[in-house]
């Protein structure tokens, strides 16, 4: 006769997820997505006898019924160990700015990346967070990464910025750019001209090949990461989505600060 195991709601949550790339367990029934041996293998991982597979199974389902409340924070917790992979391979090229594009301390030993469109009005709404986390941390550098989906517009206003970078003045456009209307021609080039940007020597450096490849780069980083819409941020081993509010982004940052 099997005798039932305790589990310490802890381990079950750490075994669920170790479960999770092979099997996924439901409150109706449980969907086997791998192989047996698969799943017998991290059974024998956790120091579980496969044999009794199914009698542990049966157990965690039980427990979730009994405490459904832990499926958010184990989601939680898998979701931050994807983030942190898929960051890994590409954060120090991520955290290298195009030349100027880059706000706060730039020899700072914290750095967010914040990937941000001008047609984007959450992110309108996040630059006076980001401004006063600036203000709050000295040692912090965000790197901008021009994203430019929601509006045709959005394009050739990211380029402008690429371009007011070039010449020092990106975070004066960049804060012009957002504190005007919705970036069109004439809202573009006056945030330009009240940055104080050659607008003559930008038009052409909005032409080169270096911008084109950095707002490409900036797509592909997105896509490898996830993100699908701005404002969106990315710290550490973290991937943020939204306007979060500058509270959670000092709790990143703080995070940040201790790894």
């Amino acid at each position: 006769m099997f005798t039932p195991v305790r589990f310490r709601p802890l381990a079950l949550i750490v075994l669920l997820l170790l479960l999770a790339g092979g099997t996924v367990l439901w409150l109706g029934a449980t969907h086997r997505i791998n192989s047996d041996d698969a799943v017998a293998t991290r059974l024998e991982r956790a120091g579980i006898d496969p044999a009794k597979r199914g009698a542990f199974e049966a157990l965690v389902r039980a427990y979730i019924l009994e405490h459904p409340e832990i499926l958010p924070e184990a989601m939680d917790r898998l979701q931050a160990r994807e983030s942190a992979d898929r960051l890994k391979p590409v954060r120090t090229a991520l955290e290298t700015p195009f030349p100027g594009a880059v706000l706060g301390n730039p020899a700072g030993a914290v750095t967010l990346v914040e990937f941000t469109d001008f047609a984007c009005s959450y992110c309108r709404a996040t630059v006076g967070d980001v401004d006063a986390l600036i203000a709050a941390n000295s040692d912090l550098k965000v790197v901008l990464r021009e994203l430019p989906i929601i509006a045709p517009a959005s394009d050739p206003a990211a380029r402008m910025a690429l371009a007011a970078a070039a010449q020092g003045k990106f975070g004066a456009f960049h804060a012009a750019m957002f504190a005007g209307p919705r970036p069109d021609d004439a809202s573009i080039t006056a945030a330009a001209s009240h940055a104080g940007v050659n607008l003559a020597a930008a038009q052409d450096f909005m032409k080169r090949a270096e911008v084109k490849s950095e707002i490409e780069h900036n797509l592909a980083y997105a896509r490898q990461l996830g993100i699908t819409g701005t404002p969106a941020f990315a710290i550490g081993g973290q991937i943020i989505a939204g306007a979060v509010g500058r509270d959670t982004l000092q709790q990143a940052v703080d995070a940040a600060r201790k790894h």
